[in-house]
């Protein structure tokens, strides 16, 4: 048996994105068919490729290799004779009974290797292209949607989907996971009603505040489910003061690894908090004609009334637009 046969597996299986978890022996104690140093990977469905012992070791491994994939967390596992087939924990190692015949103790380190998270983005916009390209950085896949959209305009992208009609990409794609709209006023209301479609986990649309309510109402009109559009994110990414689009996609991908690693972020339900008022002032002061230096006439006659929002101390000016 070729010993390093689980590298090129392991290729395999992360090319066709599929989760496994490579299982190493740490230590095999006599009698047993596993040495230390044996390895395998095994798949959530009980598929195993390579060596780690014989059909007793094998239900206690595969039952924690889908813990471990499902957790995303490492396991150390320890296999040992007893009469019963019972399982405990002893510190950070979990310990399986096992009642074969054969005896002999293992212990096994079960490392899962998950395939990298998919964030689908759809438009073709200054936008959409610098989160493609920074996406994959920070160890996600992106898949690029737009209309009329070329794989090689998209190098960064994993995938490439050339269609935004709901039909086409929900075929294409699988629901749920992570969804980022920055069409940025190109094909808005078809690209929302198409990531809508794929059910995402979670939708961040890149728009102002007064913009996505626009939508939103364009998208209940066209009978789009109220709650799902509600969920929508927007405006979209952490509020650092963003301005080019390399800034907002490095914005929007903070929310995006936030909410994978659980971390509280704005949601679609979450109010922004108010500004605290500005103390206010009252100037009652004296109608004024002013001349046309600035084009101010009549409009620039200072109003009794008017209200002046944190008003510095009034300095003498050298000229009448800009002392």
């Amino acid at each position: 048996m070729n010993r390093n046969q689980w590298i090129a597996d392991a290729a395999r299986l992360q090319a066709e994105d599929r989760a496994f978890a490579l299982v190493t022996v740490l230590r095999a104690q006599a009698p047993t068919s596993a040495k230390a140093g044996d390895k395998a990977l095994v798949t959530a469905d009980g598929q195993i490729h390579g060596w780690i012992g014989g059909g007793c070791a094998q239900p206690a491994v595969v039952k924690t290799v889908r813990q471990a994939l499902a957790s995303g967390q490492p396991q150390s596992i320890r296999i040992a004779p007893t009469d019963e087939t019972a399982e405990r924990t002893l510190g950070d190692v979990l310990e399986f009974g096992m009642a074969c015949h054969s005896g002999g103790t293992l212990e096994l380190f079960i490392d899962p290797v998950l395939p990298a998270p998919q964030l689908v983005v759809f438009g073709d916009s200054p936008v959409a292209r610098a989160l493609t390209g920074l996406a994959p950085r920070i160890g996600l896949q992106t898949v690029l949607v737009a209309e009329g959209a070329q794989a090689a305009d998209f190098p960064d992208a994993a995938r490439v989907v050339g269609s935004d009609r709901s039909d086409a990409v929900a075929q294409a794609l699988p629901a749920g996971g992570l969804v980022v709209v920055a069409t940025q006023g190109r094909r808005d209301l078809q690209a929302l009603r198409a990531a809508l479609a794929l059910q995402p986990q979670t939708l961040w649309f890149v728009a102002s505040e007064r913009k996505a309510n626009v939508l939103h109402e364009s998208l209940i009109g066209a009978g789009e489910d109220p709650a799902q559009v509600a969920a929508i994110v927007s405006p979209a990414g952490e509020p650092i003061g963003a301005q080019t689009p390399e800034e907002i996609a490095l914005a929007v991908l903070a929310t995006v690894v936030a909410a994978r690693r659980g971390r509280p972020t704005r949601t679609a339900t979450t109010p922004v908090a108010a500004a605290k008022p500005a103390p206010k002032f009252k100037l009652d002061l004296p109608p004024m004609e002013m001349g046309s230096c600035c084009g101010g006439g009549a409009a620039m006659a200072a109003d009794a009334e008017s209200i002046v929002e944190a008003a510095p101390p009034v300095v003498a000016a050298k000229s009448c637009c800009g002392g």
